[in-house]
């Protein structure tokens, strides 16, 4: 069971695809839309994360036979019922960016008193 869990994770579980889906969310968009409006993708990751979310079933491709082609990018059913647990997610991490930042900050304070360098 875990295996299977974790291939469906795979498939949607690495920041780019989240904030794909996200914007999908919103409405559909093209290409260039989408890397617009997500800072530091390149276009090989854009297309490659695109690729494999159509592949998996959570967005649809349209292409439109005009010159230039034109391609636009939406949501399947899939990927809408997906979403539910990823806005719950973004809304719990939005919630708790406060509480994860100052356990962070615990931890790096502990972990540098307990490293060999600093015990000299």
């Amino acid at each position: 069971m875990c295996r299977e869990v974790g291939r469906v994770l795979d498939c949607i579980g690495d920041k780019w695809s989240v904030l794909v889906m996200r914007l999908l969310a919103q409405r559909s968009q093209r290409f260039s839309e989408l890397r617009r409006c997500i800072s530091g993708v390149s276009q090989k990751m854009l297309t490659a994360t695109l690729r494999k979310l159509e592949r998996n079933g959570f967005i649809t491709r349209k292409v439109t036979p005009t010159v230039p082609a034109r391609v636009d990018y939406a949501l399947s059913a899939l990927g809408r019922d997906v979403m539910v647990p990823i806005d719950a997610l973004a809304s719990w991490a939005l919630a708790n960016q406060q509480k994860v930042t100052r356990a962070r900050s615990t931890y790096d304070a502990r972990a540098s008193r307990d490293t060999p360098l600093a015990r000299r």
